[in-house]
Formats: structure tokens, C-alpha cells, sequence
């Protein structure tokens, strides 16, 4: 951790956190966040969500690209509204890396931060001499992290690291719908957040281990790697025997891998999903007496899309409600397959309190200040949900203050001032 943290932010950070006090563990902890778009910076709002500081450092003028990516075409405030979900409670460092002056000035933030995150093209932070291997020396103590789309070397190294072109090229598109459908991706940033995931991890992992030994490191992920490892289920099988293809269920199932019932099914009124229940025991709540005579376990597999389509006939007849309550008492492993309004409306999203409302720091639409509602941290601290009224912030908002702690820093510590 720095060794001096800013105790202004500090006061911010505590004041904008709702609920009793959690003791953050990354308290202290300074991220220097030069990612744009999505991968990078979800990694960074976990790091964020757990305590640390997070300093963007964006080109004058557009900013970080995301900025403007839209989803639903939502803007708020001169902002898509992706990026103010991504980005909140973060600060923002307008810098032109290109420029000696503006890229020396980064350097001297450096010196009194713990990690730096990219998500440049291979080759781009050598060329303004923020690599890894240049900045090791200076700083031997931070913890240097890059996401990329499919790693640092190989014929895919500089193709465009898009989320739907990784899934596509990672072949997770065919997992997805029915034998004979065309592919179908996910229909999120799944690769993005997933890497996401890892990044923080390996961040605070090394973390962990400066804290042993004094020691920082290099940690590198990249999207198509995430998507390899989501695949853990299904590339071991192939490689251990390359007999074992994907085949998509031709009726309901919803795992190339596991036999009936897998799946989803349509009822009178709406979807059901039926998840690792013995085909007999369903046959004896569902009523369906053709299904009494798969007592062995390897037929729900090989005769899956027959015991398939004896379930969707008979869940069919009747609404998802009916099904559910004959399922659930007798402890069968079902759920209703619900809407995202039924999600959002529902006790159960309620009980969790995954939203939080956020305000923009000094952002104003008219008179009033821009406070928008998203999700929370998945995680829970000491039995305390992790949230944070901070919102994004505007482009070089935080330039003058960050400066000032670095002439602090500088006086106190001299020019070669270091982690």
C-alpha cells in the first residue's frame, strides 16, 4: 500500500459509504487506471467496491472510449450511462501520454501508487515507455496488471479485443440454443466480465504477497483466456477423448454434457427449467408413467431427447405455478424462468438489495445532481454488503487535487520518490 494515502479521499470514500462501517481490505490501496471501454475498468470498480482508490487516466477531450459506448443508447449527464455504472467512485486524470510533460507527470503518480491497469494493444505502453520491464526498477513494489483480448503473442494478438468476436472465435456460441439453430453468443459482455474477474483477482493476490515479501509483479489476463476457462466442463472431455464433440440437444437441453432432465421447458403459461433430478423420480411427480422404466443413468443421456420431449408434453398442459408447487414439495431441483421485470419485481431480488443509488460529484443536469440507481457489489464484508454513493466522474475532475498530493509527495519524499 502507499505509504502516505490521500487522507481527503480517505474521508470521502468512508463518508459516501451507506450502512454501518466496513473495514475495506484494499483501504489504502492506490489503482491507477489507464483501461478504457469494459474489461479493465469492471476490474478496477471491483478493486474499488473493496476499499482502494481508483485514478482514471484519460486523454483530454474524449476521455476513456466509453464514454460514449451506449447501451439501450442511454446517456446521462454528457456520459453513456455503461460508462457512469463502470466507473463510479473512481476519480479522473486528463493526461495526454503522448506528451513528455503530461507522461512524465503520470510517472511521478506512479511513484506513490501500488498498481497500474491497462487494457492497451500489445506494443502500445512499451512505445510511451510504461511497460512492465521499464517501470519494474523504478518500481519495484507495483503490482503491474494487463487485460487483453486474446494475450501478448500468437496469430491473434492484435485482433480487436470485442466481446462478441472473442466469444465467437472462443466457439461459445455454439453451447448456446438447439442442435440445428444457428450460434448463439451470450447476450452480455460475457468474455469482458469474466476477465474482469480474474484481473482482480491476480491484483489482489500480488497484493497479498507484497505484503510478504516487499516484492510487486506482473499479472496478465486476456478475454479469450477467460473464455477457454469457462469452457472447463467441456475442453477436458475433448482433450482427453476427441471422440466426445459438442452435441447441442436437438428437444430441451440446455449442457452438451449432461443427460435429461436438463433443461428448460415451455408450460401452459410460460418456462420452466428442470436441473440434475432422476428421470423416474420427475416421471412419479409429473405423472408421466413412461418414464418409470429409465432406471439406469446412462439412458438419460443416450435417451435424453426422448425423455425430453415426454416432460415438454406434459408441462405443457399445465402453468408454471402448478408445476413448480408439485416440484418443489417434493424437493426436486426446478425454477420458474422468469423475465428481467419479473426479476426486478420480484421478494427475492428485494432480499438482496443488489441496488444502490449513486451521485456524480460535482455533475449537475439544470439545478439538480445526477443520482442514478445500479447494482452493488455481489460481495458481503464481515456480514456487510459492500455499497457506495459515489458516482463517475467527470473528465480530468480530480486533475488539481491529484497534482497537489503529488507535490506533497515530492517534497516530502524527493523527485525519485517510489512505491
Amino acid at each position: 500500500m502507499s505509504d502516505t494515502p490521500d487522507p481527503v479521499h480517505a474521508q470521502v470514500n468512508k463518508a459516501s459509504r451507506s450502512g454501518p462501517a466496513v473495514d475495506l481490505p484494499l483501504d489504502g490501496v492506490i489503482v491507477v487506471d489507464f483501461s478504457q471501454y469494459l474489461a479493465g475498468p469492471v476490474a478496477t470498480l471491483r478493486l474499488a467496491d473493496l476499499g482502494a482508490r481508483v485514478i482514471k487516466v484519460e486523454r483530454p477531450g474524449p476521455g476513456d472510449a466509453g464514454r460514449d459506448l451506449a447501451f439501450a443508447g442511454l446517456r446521462v449527464a454528457g456520459a453513456s450511462l455503461s460508462f457512469h455504472v463502470m466507473n463510479r467512485g473512481k476519480e479522473s486524470f486528463a493526461a495526454d501520454l503522448k506528451v513528455a510533460a503530461q507522461r512524465d507527470e503520470v510517472k511521478q503518480l506512479l511513484a506513490i501508487s501500488d498498481v497500474l491497469v491497462h487494457n492497451f494493444r500489445p506494443g502500445v505502453m512499451a512505445r510511451l515507455g510504461l511497460d512492465y520491464a521499464s517501470l519494474r526498477e523504478l518500481y519495484p513494489r507495483l503490482v503491474y496488471a494487463n487485460v487483453s483480448g486474446f494475450g501478448e503473442a500468437g496469430p491473434w494478438a492484435n485482433k480487436p479485443a470485442q466481446d462478441l468476436l472473442v466469444q465467437s472465435i472462443s466457439g461459445m456460441p455454439w453451447l448456446n440454443g438447439r442442435a440445428g439453430d444457428p450460434p448463439v453468443p451470450v447476450g452480455l459482455a460475457f468474455a469482458d466480465t469474466l476477465a474482469s474477474c480474474h484481473l482482480a483477482e491476480g491484483i489482489t493476490a500480488l497484493l497479498f504477497r507484497r505484503e510478504r515479501t516487499g516484492r510487486g509483479g506482473l499479472v496478465e489476463t486476456s478475454l479469450m483466456e477467460a473464455m477457454f476457462d469457462m469452457q472447463l466442463e467441456l475442453l477436458p472431455v475433448y482433450l482427453h477423448d476427441r471422440t466426445k464433440t459438442v452435441r447441442r440437444s436437438s428437444g430441451y437441453g440446455a449442457h452438451a454434457y449432461l443427460g435429461a432432465p436438463y433443461g428448460v421447458f415451455p408450460t401452459a403459461d410460460g418456462y420452466l427449467a428442470l436441473a440434475m433430478n432422476p428421470v423416474p423420480r420427475i416421471g412419479e411427480i409429473l405423472g408421466i408413467d413412461e418414464l418409470s422404466s429409465y432406471t439406469d443413468p446412462e439412458s438419460w443421456m443416450g435417451e435424453r431427447e426422448v425423455i425430453n420431449d415426454l416432460i415438454a408434453q406434459r408441462l405443457r398442459t399445465g402453468t408454471t405455478s402448478r408445476w413448480l408447487g408439485l416440484l418443489e414439495a417434493a424437493d426436486a431441483w426446478c425454477a420458474a424462468v422468469n423475465t428481467l421485470e419479473e426479476v426486478v419485481s420480484s421478494e427475492g431480488f428485494a432480499a438482496l438489495e443488489m441496488t444502490q443509488e449513486i451521485t456524480q460529484s460535482g455533475a449537475s443536469v439544470g439545478d439538480e445532481a445526477v443520482v442514478l440507481e445500479v447494482t452493488r457489489s455481489p460481495l458481503r464484508i464481515d456480514g456487510k454488503r459492500l455499497t457506495n454513493t459515489a458516482g463517475s466522474p467527470r473528465l480530468g475532475e480530480h486533475n488539481e487535487a491529484v497534482r497537489t498530493e503529488m507535490e506533497r509527495h515530492g517534497a516530502k519524499n524527493g523527485k525519485e520518490s517510489k512505491p
